[in-house]
């Protein structure tokens, strides 16, 4: 366990804007946002990157947070640690997923930690372990395959141990709202609640188990079957091939996660991005990815657990587990590890495909809260409800 700070050398900076000034960008038709990201739109966010956007300052405002770096399975692994000056403050894990990092929670970490001088009860105050996952971020390189959301999990549950924290919670979206819930499946007299965002859950063939969905329940299930995979299937089957281009390219890499943001972020239909989430913050994340060379690294999680058969059925297909009759893998896994530990769900109403029901099968739910507001990076664009959620959770469980 050793303190860390985040030291960019110049030549990597200049090599980025080097190769944003020499970018062979592509003529394709103005079709607008409805086959990607549109051209005009991406070059005039690479000129910013690379004229307008200071690492230096984001890099020294990231710096102020207290960071360490240590080793759990043979892999490194960063993470934010910030103590709360509440004493009887519990401590808290953050996890992030894709295309995400540990950006998403700056403006959080505040409100967590310190409510008494954000005018919160300090009775609600957190200790935050907030980690970069296996192969985000400066938790890279990846020593090894295997890391899926399982092996995470394991290695988080070790990392609060080592940081002496006997009873915690924890809170994840994406990514971190499988490896929350299977912290708690491994270590259930440890983790006190596991609050999740942006949870995906899934109809398993069982007979009759769409019976009775509201109105909007069945519009998220249609939403989930008629959903855009394409980079799901390729980051969970080529990720690989697709590294080359995320590591040698950083308008592909910057492409790559600004169409994910564009798309899953809660915004009037005539807004822009920059509306919600705020470009420099945006920039910071993807150059996070960018300068730790985590494009591809970040991916394999997606290969892991396809391969584990935690997402999708044998052939493949996104969302689709099939019948809970014993024939299929990932039908046992949704319906035979239903976790014990108490869990949080907040859904936004807006991008979330999150039914009660099949979340209620796979989690023990004591806490259920829907905002029409918000998408799927909560803390990030809705920090002061995320941090209200989970304070209300956090105080039924303590």
């Amino acid at each position: 366990m050793r303190p860390f700070r985040i030291d960019v050398p110049q030549d990597q900076w200049d090599d980025l804007t080097a190769r944003l000034a020499s970018t062979r960008w592509p003529v394709l038709p103005d079709v607008g946002w409805t086959r990607g990201v549109p051209v005009a739109y991406l070059r005039e966010l690479a000129e910013h990157w690379s004229t307008g956007y200071d690492w230096r300052a984001h890099e020294a405002e990231l710096n102020k947070i207290p960071q360490f770096v240590t080793e759990i399975d043979g892999q490194l692994i960063h993470f934010l640690h910030v103590r709360s000056p509440e004493p009887d403050a519990t401590p808290l894990m953050l996890l992030h997923g894709w295309p995400g990092s540990i950006v998403e929670f700056l403006d959080v970490i505040g409100p967590l930690t310190d409510p008494r001088g954000h005018g919160g009860d300090p009775a609600d105050a957190f200790h935050l372990v907030v980690p970069s996952l296996p192969g985000f971020a400066f938790s890279t390189p990846l020593a090894e395959p295997g890391w899926g959301s399982e092996r995470m999990a394991t290695a988080m549950v070790r990392l609060m141990s080592r940081l002496g924290y006997q009873r915690y919670g924890v809170q994840g979206g994406d990514t971190g709202s499988y490896v929350a819930p299977a912290m708690g499946r491994q270590a259930p007299d440890r983790v006190l609640g596991v609050h999740v965002n942006a949870l995906v859950t899934y109809p398993i063939g069982v007979e009759g188990e769409q019976d009775g969905l509201t109105d909007a329940e069945r519009r998220r299930v249609a939403a989930m079957e008629s959903y855009n995979d394409g980079y799901l299937q390729i980051q969970a089957k080529s990720p690989h091939t697709l590294a080359y281009g995320l590591q040698d390219s950083p308008v592909a890499q910057l492409a790559w996660i600004v169409e994910m943001f564009h798309r899953m972020t809660d915004r009037p239909a005539d807004a822009t991005l920059e509306a919600v989430v705020d470009r420099d913050r945006l920039l910071t994340n993807v150059s996070l990815y960018w300068l730790t060379g985590a494009g591809g690294s970040s991916a394999q999680v997606y290969y892991e657990d396809i391969t584990a058969n935690a997402w999708t059925d044998d052939a493949g297909q996104w969302g689709d587990p099939g019948p809970d009759d014993g024939s299929d893998a990932a039908g046992d896994w949704a319906a035979g590890a239903r976790g014990t530990v108490p869990t949080g769900v907040l859904v936004s109403t807006t991008k979330d495909i999150t039914v009660r029901r099949f979340a209620e099968r796979e989690h023990n739910v004591v806490h259920w809260s829907e905002y029409d507001r918000g998408g799927h990076f909560f803390a990030l664009e809705q920090p002061r409800l995320f941090t209200a959620d989970v304070r209300d959770f956090f105080r039924k469980v303590r």
